[in-house]
């Protein structure tokens, strides 16, 4: 079962690459981001004889987009200010 607004690296990167079906893509990187939240991958290929290159990031929802989550703030919490 999928999170509402899940959808799939493959989905992602052939909108936003405008693939052809006989078009290659690779990975060239992946990992987490330096506070080690969220995951991002690299994709490159070739279109119109030009290399292309788009990192892509992994939010909470479960979306891959081409922007990454803004970090995670610390909360503060008004119950316990009011004991």
């Amino acid at each position: 079962m999928t999170r509402t607004g899940e959808q799939s690296l493959r989905v992602v990167v052939e909108k936003w690459l405008a693939f052809k079906p006989l078009t290659a893509a690779r990975v060239t990187a992946f990992g987490r981001t330096a506070s080690g939240e969220r995951r991002y991958v690299c994709v490159e290929t070739t279109h119109n004889g030009e290399q292309l290159a788009l990192f892509f990031f992994r939010h909470d929802d479960g979306c891959w987009r081409v922007f990454p989550a803004a970090p995670t703030l610390p909360e503060l919490n008004l119950e316990r200010l009011a004991a």
